[in-house]
């Protein structure tokens, strides 16, 4: 009898142990077969490394109100410049784990970390990326007097004559200069770099006719543009823009060539993968929102609804190739 009963029971404890195993986790507090939804901060922060007024900062102050209905949660932005973003960067990269500090830069956050050798954060490593806001292209732009009619002209110039095309930019190790310095190496030439203190320097002497081309902006173009001073030969993506469909791409012309700029959101490294998802999910389900597309329109810019593994591919394919042209191309900020 004991032999049949022992046999009773290894033929039927194996079968009832799940049923075993759920009936105590639903019965135990605290114990769910579903996985609890990750919890929201009280209040979020938002760092803008950047000054206020500036696509960065206007993007935040959009989404924060926007997110922070959405999580029933409060979103403050808070500006934090200096360095080219690296101060506010840098702030966020050492910030608590929690969801509780989120950052929206741009994609000057990898241009940065390809020219500056002292940075106190690691671009791929020290971040969470969370959410792609949207990409915009850039312009060539030529002085309405400028002698290059097509994007032809220009390169054709600067392939006869290496380093007679001046162009100029915002600065040392900025996308201007990086966007124009992917340009020469295509054409295995060179071009002349006149840096300026800030984009608008740059435009009002390629107005007067004191450099030969920029890359810049729409936004930071678009005065200059409308009143007659600049035309556009050529944008940097790979495609053309919906906003200007009747301008070619500089890839037509050199194939294999794009630049653009991005926004997004991202949270420092270690931050939980739910909440790194929920948000995602929530700043995804903003970014077509009417208000936003009209704000990103406004920098010919076009709504990104990336996952967290592509938008964290973006960035890490990003930050690789701008180390890349550095390298190549021997830039650096001292």
């Amino acid at each position: 009898m004991k032999k049949t009963l022992a046999g009773l029971r290894a033929v039927l404890l194996p079968s009832l142990l799940p049923t075993l195993a759920l009936t105590m986790a639903l019965g135990v507090p605290g114990m769910s077969v579903a996985q609890a939804a990750p919890a929201v901060p009280a209040t979020i922060t938002m760092v803008v490394p950047f000054p206020p007024g500036g696509s960065n900062d206007v993007f935040a102050r959009v989404l924060a109100e926007k997110l922070g209905g959405r999580l029933s949660t409060t979103v403050i932005v808070e500006n934090r410049p200096g360095a080219g973003g690296a101060i506010g960067a840098e702030y966020v990269a050492r910030a608590p784990k929690d969801g509780s500090v989120l950052m929206l830069s741009s994609s000057t956050l990898t241009t940065n970390a390809a020219v500056q050798t002292n940075l106190k954060y690691d671009v791929v490593r020290s971040f969470a990326p969370v959410a792609m806001l949207a990409r915009s292209p850039m312009a060539l732009v030529v002085g309405k007097d400028s002698p290059y009619q097509t994007m032809a002209d220009l390169l054709a110039a600067g392939r006869q004559e290496p380093g007679k095309l001046t162009y100029g930019s915002a600065g040392l190790g900025s996308v201007n200069q990086m966007a124009s310095e992917i340009l020469a190496g295509g054409e295995k030439t060179a071009f002349t770099h006149v840096p300026y203190k800030g984009m608008s320097h740059a435009l009002n002497d390629l107005a007067g006719g004191r450099v030969d081309f920029v890359i810049g902006s729409f936004a930071s173009t678009a005065s200059l543009l409308k009143g007659g001073k600049l035309r556009v030969l050529a944008v940097t993506s790979p495609e053309r823009s919906q906003f200007y469909p009747a301008l070619p791409t500089i890839g037509e012309g050199q194939p294999g060539y794009s630049v653009e700029l991005w926004w997004g959101v991202l949270a420092p490294a270690g931050t939980p993968a739910p909440l790194v998802d929920k948000l995602n999910a929530e700043i995804r389900g903003i970014v077509n929102d009417q208000k936003m597309r009209a704000m990103f329109a406004e920098e010919s810019a076009v709504p990104a609804e990336l996952t967290v593994p592509q938008f964290a591919a973006l960035v890490e394919a990003d930050a690789a190739k701008w180390k890349q042209v550095a390298r190549d191309r021997n830039i650096s900020v001292q």
